[in-house]
């Protein structure tokens, strides 16, 4: 994974390399893993469609190098990244 300012590089399972900008990261005590949202870069130009934002764990390494991300695997993850994306959308609504 290369970070750039906010953008990240995310290898799809053909191969392809696509440019993604974070919408932000947290981490969860409850799952021990690091969790990233992010949708493809000019998504948000794009005024027809819904941006479609994406969600992977992944390990901060130690050194701040990249880490590797990681499919999400269950439900409850899934609920709790949910819980967390409403929450960050309704802040910038607050903006």
């Amino acid at each position: 994974m290369d970070h750039g300012e906010n953008n990240i590089t995310v290898v799809d399972e053909n191969g392809n390399e696509q440019l993604c900008e974070v919408l932000f990261t947290f981490d969860s005590d409850e799952f021990g893993k690091s969790y990233v949202l992010y949708y493809p870069v000019g998504a948000e130009d794009n005024d027809d469609e819904e941006i479609e934002i994406h969600a992977s764990a992944f390990t901060p390494s130690e050194d701040n190098e990249d880490g590797d991300l990681m499919p999400i695997e269950t439900d409850a993850e899934w609920d709790m990244i949910e819980e967390m994306l409403e929450t960050f959308l309704a802040e910038q609504d607050e903006e």
